[in-house]
């Protein structure tokens, strides 16, 4: 790669940059860590005010914009006064802060916010907290500290809302913008979440793509290491809100941790661990809350391969069961199904088939879409239940392990109160095995399995 320092991306998340004391913890442990990349979140809830802002100028008056703009004026700007920012960053802050007046000014006035708009409005929460962050953080080191704009480098496409990362290109500039500037000699503080397309117009990598874009920089760079920093000191066994005995993991495989993310398990968004499991980067998840708790490191390889090593909970499924005489001894009908939730961009969790029907289970916002409901009854009938939740067990060899189902219907098992299995998925991977339960009883079913697997092997 041409470094002989060892390369470290450093995220924090929204939480962690709060307010001024989280963001001086925050780059309290970047400065401890030797952090060469710092990716940040914005700080914590301006997103979803920058969301509503962006709506409420579209829909409302301009007064009622006012007091939303207002408080994100004043967050910032405490921050700032809080961490004594120099009068260049005050400055650099406060035209930001004008740009997201007079792009809200913009949508009022148009009675629009296309995803463009949007987007460009979404990325101003990114592009306020870092220049705080970058002056917290030179506070405390010798190395010089740039505030570093990620649209130089983070190349996407021009899906606005959910821009697609150029891999290949995001290579190319990173080496050029990021590793020619000798890294070791500048620790880079950039924004997560926020891309750009080749025409320079800005994108964002949709809900939760601050950790991906800093695994897509560790990627880019070939880094030594990717450091995910939340308010929780890594993963556990499984929620902690809903089995208190839920226990930390100190290790766990990029395959296993991929699936409880996909599973529902809030700590990592399911994209992610792909880049830096393209180049074996090791993923250290840690608390900034506790920066002295072991937290978990995610590797290719683990040493421990417990047969159940996690659970996790996906809330609010709605199962579909397509059935059709057709579909006995036939060919071609999963295809059509197929090509509608495709052509509906419907995502499919679970799945079972029988003789004439098969089984999926979808996210339950789907059941509102009436186009694809009457193109499917087109092709079968549908029956559909809702308040479902996703169930799983994440661990390894589950495919090849004799006796596993009883195991879990034994453990779910109690005569004060019977959980109903509406299905199960197995097979298809050696990571997981899936059951779908009522959405009421779902936290009872993972504590009865989190005893059974997990409490009973300690």
């Amino acid at each position: 790669m041409g470094h002989n320092h060892q390369v470290i991306v450093s995220k924090f998340g929204g939480s962690s940059m709060k307010d001024a004391s989280a963001i001086e913890r925050s780059a309290n442990i970047a400065n401890l860590r030797g952090s060469s990349i710092v990716v940040v979140s914005a700080t914590y809830g301006t997103t979803n005010q920058l969301i509503e802002l962006a709506k409420k100028a579209k829909n409302k008056t301009w007064a009622e914009c006012e007091s939303l703009i207002k408080e994100i004026v004043d967050k910032h700007r405490a921050i700032a006064k809080d961490l004594k920012v120099s009068e260049q960053t005050y400055q650099h802050i406060e035209e930001l802060l004008e740009e997201l007046e007079t792009l809200a000014r913009g949508i009022n006035f148009l009675k629009d916010a296309p995803l463009k708009a949007m987007d460009r409005m979404q990325s101003l929460g990114e592009r306020l907290s870092s220049p705080l962050m970058a002056e917290a953080l030179s506070k405390k080191q010798s190395t010089k500290v740039e505030n570093f704009d990620v649209r130089l480098v983070m190349r996407t496409n021009d899906d606005f809302g959910r821009g697609i990362p150029d891999i290949k290109e995001i290579k190319n500039l990173c080496q050029s913008h990021l590793l020619a500037a000798k890294i070791g000699d500048c620790v880079y503080v950039t924004q997560g979440f926020v891309g750009s397309t080749v025409d320079g117009e800005t994108t964002t990598l949709g809900r939760g793509g601050s950790d991906y874009s800093a695994a897509l920089l560790a990627e880019g760079l070939g880094a030594d290491l990717l450091e995910i920093w939340t308010d929780v000191a890594g993963i556990a066994t499984t929620d902690p809100r809903i089995c208190p005995q839920a226990l930390p993991i100190g290790e766990i495989t990029f395959q296993e941790a991929a699936e409880l993310a996909i599973f529902g398990a809030k700590i990592l968004h399911p994209t992610t661990l792909s880049p830096v499991q393209r180049m074996a980067i090791p993923v250290f998840v840690g608390s900034s809350y506790e920066p002295d708790a072991p937290g978990t490191w995610i590797r290719s390889q683990s040493e421990h391969q417990p047969l159940v090593r996690a659970m996790a909970l996906r809330k609010d499924q709605a199962l579909l069961t397509l059935t059709t005489p057709k579909m006995l001894n036939n060919y071609g009908f999963l295809a059509k199904i197929f090509t509608l939730f495709e052509k509906h961009k419907v995502s499919i969790d679970a799945i079972t088939t029988s003789e004439i029907s098969v089984a999926v289970t979808v996210e339950g916002e789907t059941l509102n879409n009436e186009e694809l409901f009457n193109e499917l009854d087109e092709v079968c009938s549908v029956q559909t239940e809702r308040d479902l939740s996703l169930v799983s067990l994440i661990g390894n060899n589950i495919n090849h392990t004799p006796g596993l189902a009883q195991q879990i219907f034994t453990g779910l098992d109690d005569d004060n109160e019977k959980i109903n299995v509406r299905m199960i998925c197995l097979g298809a991977s050696r990571h997981n095995f899936c059951l779908v339960v009522k959405d009421d009883q779902a936290p009872e079913a993972i504590r009865r399995l989190h005893n059974t697997f997990i409490e009973r092997s300690l």
